[in-house]
């Protein structure tokens, strides 16, 4: 009542106080420079940098890398559907905060000297450094981080609106203060959400259409500046000299190269051999065959260029095979187990890969997320509930791919598979599989560069030996873009990779409110309403164990859809560079640490060119 009587007495007065910033209400928060989602962080207040890098690292030298797999670009805007951006785009724009590489989910200030969320969850505020300045010299201030969540989530890509759903409004308190409001009962993650968006410059975009693509090079708030680009050749970032958080304690160690440049080649094959003719200096290789046979050269003998194997502790995530299930040829599931069941993976990995893949089966491979045996009790008491829409084999084993002789045409599983189709309705019909609709089982894998097509080739000998009809189809990469975009394709490769702790993020990738979103990650255009039950239980979960529980169940779920093949993964970075690069002796935990935390090492450049 004595809130309500001064709120009728002084209405102008308290009018005031917000537009100042609202004091009394900001002084019962705490105020901390860091944030994680279950609230613990690792470095104090008053931490000078992060372990894993080395403070003195000079500044100086370039990084040059391959830009693939896209042979070229159009834009140079990241954050709308249209378009193909180019690669290395984040280093324009610097977040509120900054993620830590040896922690799960902890971020420290960046643009945000401070942060507090409120006791009650519905909101996080921001306290920024006065000292944080555009490319162009114009001050970052509240207004722009405002502009930048308005814009995103009006106009941006679609995955912005679906991961800010429930951040219903930015306010700035004053012009240093800004405070993002919440909705909902699953809140847990939307304060590292909002921290972790790019911080854009509203006085640029009021000038530019923010929906359209644009290769004028925009004003960013980060460490770099694009300072010279060609599409489809290459695109070079230049450090700024008065970037104003370079001393920062996250920064410290950080961006100490003078340029990034990231060159284009029309396939991964001329990339490999642009590399090894010294065109760039770093290479992560993606492809078995090459990493074992295609740096037999003599500057990797006489050692002027390294291999290195980092592992890597990340979920290894999930690539495979996705069945585009909004095509009617793909609605059973049955049909899709035994398309699985027709790929020869143990053939492909000693055959193709040196055997250097594992079999990917978990949507959240290589972690504790991972579904093994039977339901926990915990696992138990979310699935229950849903009983009576589940296939029973949630509740068993949870599903791994055959295992096959290794012969490349394993009868036994070929088979299961007919038996499979059959049971299906999906019947032999002059030597053709013939869907219930009366329509020819034909699939089409749709690819953008060749190297996957050695792959594919022995699969398509096995699925014609089952009555089904499969093709390739090779198109340019803008328009492979244009139709995995719109969902135009029977199958394709793709992989995607869960954060250590994942959350809102998995409506993109499996939540029904995004099978049909343009544009969406949601490729196999799952919609199942208890696996939108089971993400709004990762996403509340209180606890790391919870979220665990939640992920474990969600994955028995998507395992017993049969939305993909899956193929492989290594739990290991295979990295070549040319000598002229040092970095720390400790990488970051859940990284790579390159480019970020390596430097140009101007001793060793030397001696390359005096070889």
């Amino acid at each position: 009542m004595t809130r309500w009587l001064y709120l009728r007495c002084f209405a102008a007065a308290i009018a005031a106080l917000a537009v100042l910033g609202g004091p009394s209400r900001l002084a019962a928060e705490e105020f901390r420079h860091g944030l994680s989602t279950f609230g613990d962080l690792k470095y104090p207040a008053d931490f000078k940098h992060f372990d894993y890098v080395n403070p003195d690292a000079p500044k100086s030298g370039r990084f040059s890398t391959y830009g693939g797999p896209l042979n070229s670009f159009d834009s140079f805007n990241p954050f709308i559907l249209k378009g193909d951006p180019a690669t290395g785009l984040s280093a324009l724009f610097d977040t509120l905060m900054e993620r830590s590489g040896d922690e799960p989910d902890a971020m420290y200030g960046l643009i945000a000297k401070e942060v507090a969320v409120a006791k009650d969850g519905n909101s996080v505020t921001f306290r920024l450094r006065p000292e944080a300045k555009f490319s162009d010299g114009s001050p970052v201030t509240a207004e722009d981080v405002v502009f930048s969540f308005d814009i995103l989530k009006s106009k941006g890509h679609p995955s912005y609106r679906i991961m800010m759903r429930d951040v219903t409004k930015a306010e700035a308190l004053d012009s240093h203060t800004v405070r993002f409001t919440f909705t909902g009962d699953l809140k847990r993650d939307l304060p590292t959400t909002v921290a972790g968006l790019p911080v854009l410059s509203k006085a640029y975009y009021s000038k530019q259409e923010f929906d359209q693509t644009t290769l004028e090079p925009p004003v960013g708030s980060g460490p770099y500046l694009i300072s010279d680009f060609r599409p489809g050749a290459q695109i070079t970032y230049k450090r700024r000299d008065d970037y104003w958080g370079k001393d920062l304690p996250v920064n410290r160690g950080a961006n100490n190269f003078d340029e990034l440049r990231f060159e284009y080649y029309r396939d991964r094959t001329a990339a490999l051999e642009g590399f090894k003719a010294g065109t760039y200096d770093f290479r992560e290789e993606f492809t078995a065959r090459d990493w074992s046979t295609g740096y037999e050269v003599p500057a990797m003998r006489d050692g002027r260029m390294k291999k290195l194997t980092l592992p890597d502790e990340n979920p290894s995530g999930a690539q495979g095979f996705f069945f585009n299930t909004r095509r009617a040829k793909f609605a059973d599931p049955r049909v899709r187990r035994a398309l699985d069941y027709a790929f020869d993976f143990e053939f492909t990995n000693k055959n193709m890969f040196y055997g250097l893949y594992l079999r990917t089966n978990s949507y959240f491979e290589n972690s504790d997320m991972k579904a093994v045996g039977k339901p926990s009790p915990a696992e138990l008491a979310l699935l229950e509930p849903f009983k009576d829409k589940l296939p029973t084999a949630v509740f068993e084993e949870p599903y791994n791919s055959p295992v096959s002789d290794g012969s490349g045409s394993d009868r036994r599983l070929l088979r299961e598979a007919a038996r499979l189709l059959d049971e299906a309705g999906c019947k032999m019909k002059d030597r053709i599989r013939v869907c219930p609709n009366g329509e020819p089982l034909q699939i089409e894998f749709l690819i953008f560069e060749d190297t996957f097509e050695r792959v594919i080739a022995p699969y398509i000998k096995n699925l014609q030996a089952i009555g089904v009809g499969a093709t390739i189809r090779r198109v340019d990469s803008a328009q492979y873009q244009r139709r995995v975009k719109a969902f135009d394709f029977d199958v394709v490769t793709s992989r995607f990779v869960m954060r250590l702790t994942p959350g809102i993020e998995m409506r993109n990738y499996w939540g029904s409110e995004n099978a049909n979103v343009e544009g969406s990650v949601n490729l196999a255009g799952i919609k199942d309403p208890v696996i939108d039950a089971l993400i709004d239980k990762v996403v509340a979960a209180k606890s790391r164990e919870e979220l665990v529980t939640a992920t474990r169940a969600i994955d028995r779920v998507l395992r017993a859809g049969h939305y993909w093949v899956p193929q492989w993964y290594k739990a290991a970075h295979n990295i070549a560079y040319w000598d002229k690069f040092s970095y720390p002796e400790k990488k970051p935990k859940f990284g790579r640490g390159a480019p970020d935390t390596w430097w140009y090492d101007a001793e060793k450049a030397a001696k390359l060119k005096s070889n």
